[in-house]
């Protein structure tokens, strides 16, 4: 179970209204203020449940990008930080990444050392989310600029082996990511492997280009499904992975 803060509370929410919730993640790389204030809009009209925040590579302030969205929707907006640098004190929370699949000491505890005086100066509702890289067929953003290797797709001991590490370390989410644009999916097998042993729910995102791969991805077990560049470049699917997942 979440555990009953602000935010986590709210995400539970969702998961006792519906099967499962739907994210859509915003790269402030990607869009302008107003088209994110568009496309927050448009999200909150096809019901989804909050908005994710952030990027592997930000050329571009926050706070102006959070303040237009906070201004047209009333969807919770979480911070998806690629970095200690990508934070905003007018977010309603932060996904307290730690890349528990790397060897790489500085996306393990280094950025969120760097990190922690701020959120807390910021009062932000720190999420402690561990954060899994699974091979998606092509190299990542995160995986170059992180310096770490995904997991393998067809190692599924390993990979539910990190997500229990990261429930036994007090984690209250576990993220599988197969990245930006990733040619294909986390696999429903490694999925449902995860569901059988984790207590704690599970993020899926990367890859997933048709509600109808987020509907198997919540089939086997995903408790929210993230969607970022296929709405980029085609908004009009939103209701219908809405649908798709609830």
């Amino acid at each position: 179970m979440i555990k009953p803060n602000a935010t986590q509370h709210y995400l539970q929410s969702i998961l006792m209204k519906h099967r499962a919730g739907y994210f859509v993640l915003i790269d402030p790389d990607q869009h302008t203020v107003s088209s994110c204030a568009r496309l927050g809009e448009l999200a909150e009209a096809s019901g989804v449940d909050a908005l994710l925040l952030g990027g592997s590579f930000l050329t571009t302030g926050l706070d102006p990008i959070v303040e237009s969205l906070k201004k047209a929707t009333k969807l919770p907006i979480i911070l998806f930080p690629g970095s200690a640098l990508q934070l905003s004190r007018n977010a309603d929370a932060i996904l307290y990444l730690s890349l528990i699949s790397s060897r790489n000491p500085h996306y393990l505890i280094g950025e969120q050392v760097r990190a922690a005086p701020l959120v807390r100066h910021m009062e932000l509702d720190a999420i402690p989310t561990g954060y899994m890289l699974i091979e998606g067929g092509t190299s990542t953003s995160v995986s170059f600029m992180s310096g770490s290797a995904p997991i393998p797709r067809d190692k599924l001991d390993i990979a539910w082996a990190h997500a229990l590490a990261a429930q036994y370390m007090g984690m209250a989410l576990v993220y599988l990511e197969a990245g930006s644009g990733a040619k294909l999916t986390v696999p429903s097998e490694m999925i449902s492997e995860i569901k059988d042993i984790l207590e704690i729910p599970v993020i899926v995102g990367g890859g997933i280009r048709t509600p109808s791969i987020a509907a198997e991805k919540v089939e086997a077990g995903a408790d929210f499904i993230v969607t970022g560049s296929i709405i980029e470049s085609n908004p009009s699917l939103i209701e219908a992975f809405s649908d798709a997942i609830h």
